[in-house]
């Protein structure tokens, strides 16, 4: 396979990763903006694990910020010779703006309680869409939601047990955290802030 015929190919394979990068940016950037806009709401918040391999994470994303200047400049020899490379393009920005921006901005949502609810290692839940709270090990509280089958896990630092412990039992009692609510039998027969 030649050069030329080479070159098409890996146009179509930057803009489909490009398009998949485009869905990425925005759940991240859409989890980014939540936070920011709830993060003066904490109550009991530190900060969150590093994803793994997060140096080479930044490591891919230099190499991708030189990656884009090379491509600019491919770009302004093909417009010259009348070929498009925005394609090439798209697909290396989207790749850039993850693993430049996205990424390292996410690692910056703390983890724990809010006014609202409990930001877990996976996302943001209401106090009003929680159906069940347990207790994974000693140090893991899992999350079930009342309307759909999804349980999240909250990872809490021995330093802040007994304050999420307290403040979840508050929560409960307020009847914030409602376990008898929703479809299902409910049997009143035991005291719910004893889950916490």
């Amino acid at each position: 396979m030649t050069s030329q015929e080479l070159a098409p190919l890996l146009r179509q394979a930057l803009l489909a990763l490009g398009v998949l990068f485009v869905i990425v940016d925005v759940n991240v950037g859409w989890q980014i903006a939540r936070w920011w806009r709830i993060r003066k709401q904490a109550i009991v918040v530190w900060p969150g694990p590093r994803p793994p391999f997060y140096a080479i994470n930044l490591a891919i994303g230099v190499l991708l910020g030189i990656l884009l200047f090379v491509t600019a400049y491919v770009e302004i020899e093909y417009q010259k010779r009348g070929w498009n490379a925005a394609p090439s393009m798209f697909g290396v920005s989207m790749m850039f703006l993850y693993y430049g921006y996205m990424l390292p901005l996410s690692t910056r949502i703390r983890r724990g309680l809010y006014e609202d609810g409990v930001w877990t290692d996976s996302g943001f839940m209401r106090y009003t869409e929680i159906g069940g709270l347990t207790w994974k090990g000693t140090d893991t509280l899992v999350l079930a939601s009342r309307q759909k089958t999804l349980a999240r896990r909250l990872r809490v630092p021995g330093v802040h047990l007994g304050e999420v412990r307290h403040f979840l039992r508050d929560k409960i009692g307020e009847h914030a955290i409602e376990f008898d609510a929703g479809p299902g039998i409910h049997l009143g027969t035991r005291d719910t802030r004893e889950s916490v």
